[in-house]
Order: structure tokens, then sequence, then C-alpha cells
């Protein structure tokens, strides 16, 4: 009898896996190639719009101060309306105004679309890190978040070439290659809307690939994974779980959480809103930053995989989290000092890398804790925080870039607070980290 449960178990966890995580992968590649070419675009717009340094990372910052304003509302509408609806909304908006970024004339409209975009696609993340909890075991989930959160390397080494080659339309249509940028890689936000209205479900129970005995077993399995670790959560600190939404806005662990991914956003978007500038100021033509720029986001990818795999198998989070943290903020630190331009290379690389490795465990930590509302407002709460750090990056390296014509003043305060990420996630160990085992034959499969 045990062995038929856990076949069923991995039979439907493996149609989930096939089903969803592809489909949410390619989601997540358009949502951040839509969020990020601004970095590419700046390469021809900031001329052709007569922006300053300060004035363009102030408008690619600016993203996430919507972002922040309307994430934790946005993701609890999600959870009220279900992800298929609401996911369609946020990406038809958030294609639309993506797109009509294009024909900003100043200052002024750059900064309104973006603050626009961020309101726009505010509880996306959340939203599918809140949606991959109601298919996929705590024990499990590292790897699956760091699958789906691959998007964002994949985006950007597939983005980076893609936006070179756009560049290059200038004139077409009386329109410049940056303009084209926008409308080109926005639009297919749109259709992608339409396609999770039709194909994305809102759970286990309307999933209509599933069977009535798979989906029964998907919901024993997270209602056990979910009593296991609740108890070694109430073990390891007096709050235990939440399940209503004040409360969880109010524990340290969220608190610390949010300044966790600050820090990690802040290295994040620092380094992937000016590295094509970056390496263009090292005097490679625009095609060959695309080409460039396909080695740190591949390496990023390959490493997000390796260490949420590698942390589901030894069931721990933590350390996931602060190595990779720490490893990053060498690796910014090192690109300051680099004697070469490959060298500098690498070390961004290494950088890319840490950040974006420590993803998959960190964003399994938050579910450990927090549950149904709960967990639509306090991943929300995480992510609208962190991505504040959205904002700061780029700002910080435009102002020190504009202030002293360097960019190694900048990229060296990114390297401290990439570093005090990773340290105040080792400080909260014994309160954030207790063990996710994954004992069971079936999870071990999925």
């Amino acid at each position: 009898m045990v062995a038929q449960r856990q076949t069923v178990e991995a039979r439907a966890f493996a149609k989930a896996v096939r089903r969803l995580i592809p489909l949410m992968m390619v989601l997540y590649v358009v949502s951040f190639l839509d969020r990020v070419n601004v970095g590419f675009a700046a390469l021809t717009m900031n001329a052709d719009l007569g922006f300053s340094p300060e004035v363009y990372g102030w408008g690619a910052g600016i993203f996430f101060l919507g972002y922040f304003l309307f994430e934790v509302p946005s993701n609890l509408v999600l959870q009220k309306v279900g992800a298929r609806l609401w996911i369609c909304r946020i990406m038809v908006t958030w294609g639309l105004i993506s797109a009509a970024t294009a024909f900003v004339t100043g200052a002024t409209g750059f900064f309104i679309a973006r603050f626009l975009l961020g309101a726009a696609e505010a509880g996306f993340l959340p939203g599918m890190i809140l949606y991959l909890g109601y298919w996929f075991p705590l024990s499990v989930r590292a790897r699956y978040v760091a699958l789906f959160m691959a998007a964002v390397p994949i985006s950007s080494a597939l983005g980076a070439p893609l936006s070179a080659w756009i560049l290059d339309t200038h004139g077409l249509f009386g329109l410049a290659g940056w303009q084209w940028l926008f409308i080109i890689e926005g639009l297919p936000a749109v259709v992608l809307g339409f396609v999770v209205l039709a194909l994305l479900p809102d759970g286990p129970e309307q999933a209509r690939w599933l069977t009535a005995e798979e989906k029964a077993a998907i919901a024993a399995r997270l209602d056990a994974d979910h009593l296991t670790h609740d108890a070694a959560h109430q073990a390891a600190h007096p709050s235990g779980t939440h399940e209503a939404w004040l409360p969880a806005l109010k524990d340290a662990r969220v608190v610390v959480l949010c300044l966790v991914y600050l820090g990690l956003v802040v290295g994040l978007y620092g380094i992937g809103l000016w590295l094509p500038q970056i390496v263009r100021a090292m005097g490679y033509s625009t095609h060959e930053v695309g080409l460039i720029l396909i080695i740190p986001y591949a390496l990023s990818a390959l490493a997000m995989l390796a260490v949420g795999r590698h942390s589901d198998r030894r069931g721990e989070r933590v350390l996931h989290v602060a190595v990779p943290a720490v490893a990053g903020a060498a690796g910014l630190a090192a690109s300051v000092v680099a004697p070469t331009h490959m060298a500098a290379i690498a070390a961004i690389s290494l950088a890319s890398m840490g950040i974006y490795a420590a993803l998959g465990p960190f964003w399994s930590v938050p579910p450990q804790f927090l549950r149904g509302t709960a967990a639509a407002a306090g991943i929300a709460l995480i992510n609208s925080v962190g991505n504040l750090g959205g904002f700061a990056g780029p700002y910080l390296v435009g102002f020190v870039r504009e202030a002293t014509g360097r960019f190694d003043v900048g990229f060296m305060a990114l390297a401290a607070i990439v570093l005090a990420a990773g340290l105040l996630m080792l400080a909260f160990r014994a309160q954030l980290g207790p063990s996710l085992q994954c004992n069971d034959a079936a999870a071990r499969k999925i």
C-alpha cells in the first residue's frame, strides 16, 4: 500500500513538473526581460534623450518603487481570485506598459513609464512562489524555485544578444533601435497572458490532467509536509507558523528575510542594470557586449540549479543562502581590482553566480512558517522590501559614476551590502533553518 501511494505521488508530481515549470519559466523569462532590457536600451537611449547617468539610474530603479507599493495588495488579490486570472492580468498590463515605454520623450515620461511598469508587475514573483507551494512539498521546494528562477539569468543570457540585434533596427519605420527593443520585447507578455488563462490551473484541484487519485495524493503529501515542518519551526521559534497575514508581517523572521533579500537584490540589479554599459566601456562593440554577457548569466543559471538541488538533498537552507552571498560579495570586490578586462568579467561572473544561486534556497525559507493568507502577504512583503534594492543598487552605481566617472567605488559598496546580507542570514540561522530532511522515496523522485 505504501509503495502504491508513493508511486501515485511520484506520477502526480512528475506531471506537475512537466505541465507547470516550463510555462512558468517562459513567463518569468519575458517578465524579467521587460524589467531589465532598459540596461541595453540605455546604450543608445541615454544619448538620444539626453539622460545623465544619475537620471538613468533613477529611472531604472523607480520601477521598484511602484513594485513596492503594490506588491502586498497584489498578492492578496491573487490568493483571493486565483493565480490563473491574476497572472493573466499582470502580464497583459505589464506587456502593454513595457511596449509603451518606446514612446517616452524625456526624463519625466521615462520615470512615469518605469513606475507604472513596476506597479503592473507587482505580485508576479511572490505570486509564483506562492503558487509553487500549492503543488510541491517544502522538502524539495528549493530545486523547483531555483528551476523557475533560473529563468532570470537565462533571460539575461538570451536577452543580451537579442537586445543587441534589435538595437540594429535603428531607423526602421522611423523608430530608433531602443524603441523597437521595448516594443518587440514587451508585446509577447500580452500574448502569454492569454496563454496563462488557457493553460494554468489555479491549483491541483482544477488541473484536468490529474486524476482524482493523483489530486488526493498531492493534497495528502502537502498536508503531511506542513505538519512535519510546523512542528520543527515551533521547536525552533516560539512564534511557530502563521496563517493570518497581520501577525506574519510582524514576525522577526519576516523582517530579517526582508533585509537579507534587500541586500541580495541591491547586488543583483546593481550589476544587471549597469553591466552592458560597463562592458561597453571596456571598448567592446554592442554585438560583442551581447555575446560576452551570455557567459555570466549562463553560469548563473547552472549555479542556481546546482545549489537548489544540493540544498534539498542536504535538507538545509541558511548556509545555502549565506555562502553564495559571501561568494557574490567576493566577486564584486575582485572585479574592482582585476588587472585585465577578462579577469574583471570572470569576477563579475562569480558575483552573479553567487547572488543568483542564493535565490532558490532563500525562497524556500518563508513557506516553512507562513501558510495561506500569511504566506501571500509575508512573501509579498519580503519581495517588495527586497526589491527596493532594485532601486537602490542601480541608483547608487549611477550616482557614484556621475560623481567620480568610475564604477569601482559603487561596486565596492555593492560588495559590502551583499556581504552584510550573507552574514545576517548566518546570524539568524537558529531561527530560520530547522531541518528539512527529504526522507520519503516519492518526494526524492520529484
